[in-house]
C-alpha cells in the first residue's frame, strides 16, 4: 500500500507537470517541483507515524506504525523520482544548483540511502544504538531540508511564496507534534 500511494503521487506529479508546462524546460522544472511536493506528503507520514501513535492509539495509527518501514522505503522511492527529475532539469538545461543546495541535499540523500540500506532487522540488530541514531539524524535532517526549503520560498518569487507560506507552517506543525509526543512519553 505505501508504495502504491507514493508511486501514484509521484506519477501524478509528473503528469501534472507534463500537462502544466509550456515547453520541455518548464515541464522539467515543474516535474522537479511537483515531485518534491509529492515526496513531502509521503515524508510527513513517515515523520509523524510514531508521534501520532503515541498521542492517539487507534486502528489508523497502529497500521501506520506497523508499516513505518514500508512508508520509509516508499518515501525513498518517491524522493529518488524527485532526484531524477531534478537531475534531468539541472543537467539538460544547465541549471547548476547552489553549493549549499548540493551539500545539504547531498547529505540528505546520503542519509536517506543509508537508512534504506539499514532498514532491515539484521542491520538493526548489528548496529544496535547506532541504528536508532542514524535513523533519528536522517529523518530530522530531511525534515530540516524540507523546512528550510519551504521557508526560503516565502521570500522568493511571487509564484513560490504561497507554497512557502502554506508548507513552512506544515513543517513547523509536524515538528511541534513530534516534540509534544516526545514529551508525553
Amino acid at each position: 500500500m505505501p508504495f502504491v500511494v507514493a508511486g501514484a503521487l509521484s506519477l501524478a506529479a509528473l503528469g501534472i507537470a507534463a500537462e502544466s508546462g509550456i515547453g520541455i524546460e518548464e515541464i522539467a522544472k515543474l516535474a522537479a517541483r511537483y515531485t518534491a511536493r509529492a515526496s513531502f506528503a509521503v515524508f510527513l507520514v513517515v515523520y509523524l507515524a510514531s508521534s501520532l501513535f503515541r498521542l492517539w492509539r487507534d486502528g489508523t495509527t497502529i497500521a501506520l506504525v506497523k508499516r513505518r518501514r514500508q512508508w520509509g522505503l516508499a518515501f525513498a522511492m518517491s524522493h529518488t523520482i524527485h532526484l531524477a527529475a531534478l537531475a534531468w532539469y539541472s543537467i539538460e538545461f544547465q541549471h547548476a544548483p547552489r553549493v549549499t543546495t548540493l551539500l545539504g541535499g547531498g547529505l540528505g540523500y546520503a542519509l536517506l540511502y543509508a537508512m534504506v540500506l539499514t532498514s532491515n532487522d539484521a542491520s538493526q540488530r548489528a548496529m544496535g544504538i547506532w541504528w536508532k541514531r542514524l535513523h533519528m539524524v536522517g529523518i530530522h535532517w530531511l525534515g530540516f531540508i524540507f523546512t528550510f526549503s519551504y521557508f526560503g520560498r516565502i521570500f522568493g518569487p511571487p509564484d513560490m511564496r504561497v507554497q512557502g507560506m502554506v508548507l513552512f507552517p506544515v513543517c513547523l506543525a509536524a515538528l511541534a507534534l513530534r516534540i509534544v509526543a516526545h514529551r508525553r512519553t
